[in-house]
């Protein structure tokens, strides 16, 4: 999408005649929070399967797209192929399976416009507070809102159900950790989560710090115009080449009309995607020899694939980064990009000084250290005034919270596409407001019948997790108290789920009427 158009969009959210958001009451059946991936597969199933809600999406900043529109590093893609990333009801059209940013942002943008969902759009507006009235039923949104001009302006919302698609991660503040004499290095220093617009780095020696999905995709874009990229890791990290093209995805879409071709090639991908995860857990040792010999056929080098693509960890113990056509490697192999596995031990001015004592002389360094979690876009939900402790409370079928009513939040997997168990999660809230509607429900909150063992909301050993997984809510021991990371059992059980059994409703009759807002 243009930035012209773009640009019309948001000012379409504020101006009031062009967009039926700007228009909508200030009571509202159900918020959607984030007009991201998930945010707009999340109206789409609201709008197919509770016809008649009245529904908005509050969006913070002034476009839609979440991640891909926020996000301008070199290189920026998908790290899942698009068949299953992509929403089950819009056929993945384009050649490439692993998809590059923009062409992600337009995806999104054609759903959002093909289905009328952009008309519901609040773009500048941000929730800054949620509180619970238990009495009227339901919730008291904050918010900030922010006109063309930049001003900003608080005012307040009122709905019946909250349903929180910003993702877990915190798009303000990326993870920076302090590196000793950063200031007294010459060169210029880049977070890719802020990457100036038009940046040149034409014939310049550039370091990137880091290994993970950001770092790996990063040094082969840079490679094609930088004179050479280091990449900087403290350990390896499980690399695996992938091809860019699914020929046998491509052979179907021949053979197919585009909506069961998409059914079709989702589904094997799919399977082979659970079967790789399954045979990495069940034999690590089998799954590293694999890696690593993929590896070693492409480099052709026994050494550098011991020094610097054999982590200590087994596969999928962390997420697994995956290079389309094996672009990485090839960077390598051109020379135009090197990895160094070290230990950072100052800054200088022409560079960075490792802990080996070589210097990596360095005219860019991006510190591409990965972001920071934060739960559900920053919105910590209070109940009649009193703040919830998320880290005290269980999450039930992957989305509900324990002791917040009419509250939902939307997490994907981490061993595959994350619209996979997002969209089974829109389709499950769509189910519970079908049956709040059928009981006569004016709120509902799950209950465990009995204590639950208590684990982690997120189970993988990255750092990233691992900094921040105490803030949020636990999973339990238990279905449906445990996040499963399997979308076979999930897509088998989910929406069968019998929600009297674990979902506790307050009657209609038993609400007062609420009282206006001002």
């Amino acid at each position: 999408m243009s930035r012209e158009v773009k640009k019309v969009a948001a000012l379409g959210s504020h101006t009031g005649d062009m967009t039926e958001a700007a228009a909508a009451p200030d009571h509202l059946d159900v918020v959607i929070v984030g007009a991201g991936l998930s945010g707009i597969g999340a109206a789409y199933r609201l709008q197919t399967e509770c016809r008649g809600k009245t529904y908005a999406i509050l969006e913070a900043r002034d476009t839609l797209g979440g991640t891909w529109d926020l996000f301008k590093y070199p290189g920026i893609r998908s790290d899942s192929d698009m068949f299953t990333l992509g929403y089950p009801f819009k056929p993945w059209r384009d050649a490439k399976s692993i998809a590059d940013g923009p062409s992600i942002l337009r995806y999104i943008t054609e759903t959002a416009t093909e289905h009328g969902i952009d008309r519901h759009i609040r773009y500048g507006t941000k929730v800054i507070a949620a509180d619970w009235d238990s009495g009227a039923a339901r919730w008291t949104l904050t918010l900030e809102q922010r006109d063309e001009s930049g001003a900003t302006e608080t005012r307040t919302l009122t709905c019946g159900f909250l349903y929180a698609c910003a993702g877990y991660y915190d798009y303000d503040r990326p993870y920076a950790p302090e590196f000793p004499g950063i200031s007294s290095f010459a060169g210029e220093v880049v977070h890719p989560q802020f990457w100036p617009e038009d940046y040149d780095y034409r014939g310049k020696r550039v370091v990137v710090i880091g290994s993970g999905a950001t770092a790996v995709t990063l040094v082969p874009a840079m490679a094609e115009q930088a004179q050479l990229v280091t990449m900087l890791q403290r350990s390896p990290t499980w690399i695996s080449a992938v091809p860019g093209r699914d020929k046998v995805a491509d052979k179907i879409r021949e053979l197919l009309p585009p909506r069961p071709a998409h059914r079709l090639i989702r589904t094997k991908n799919i399977l082979f995607g659970i079967g790789f995860y399954q045979y990495c857990r069940r034999r690590p040792e089998a799954a590293r020899k694999l890696l690593t010999g993929l590896t070693t056929r492409i480099l052709k080098d026994d050494r550098a694939v011991a020094e610097h693509f054999t982590p200590s960890y087994n596969p999928w113990d962390q997420r697994l980064c995956a290079v389309p056509d094996a672009d990485f490697f090839k960077a390598m192999k051109k020379g135009k990009a090197e990895v160094v596995t070290d230990h950072i031990d100052t800054f200088v001015p022409e560079g960075i000084r490792l802990k080996s004592g070589r210097v990596l002389e360095a005219d860019v360094v991006i510190t591409a250290t990965g972001l920071q979690l934060l739960a559900f876009g920053g919105i910590t939900p209070s109940v009649d005034g009193a703040r919830v402790e998320l880290s005290d409370q269980f999450v039930w079928q992957g989305t509900m919270l324990t002791g917040v009513p009419n509250f939902a939040v939307c997490i994907g997997y981490t061993n595959a596409s994350w619209t996979l168990r997002a969209d089974l999660t829109s389709r499950l809230i769509c189910k519970v407001l079908n049956h709040m509607d059928r009981k006569g429900y004016a709120a509902v909150v799950p209950e465990p019948r009995g204590e639950l063992g208590e684990h982690p909301l997120l189970d993988l050993a990255s750092g990233y997790i691992q900094r921040s997984i105490g803030d949020f809510p636990r999973q339990g021991d238990r279905h449906p108290w445990k996040v499963r990371q399997n979308y076979l059992l999930d897509s088998a059980t989910t929406l069968r789920t019998d929600l009297d059994k674990t979902l506790t409703g307050t009657p209609k009759s038993a609400v007062r009427p609420p009282v206006p807002v001002s």
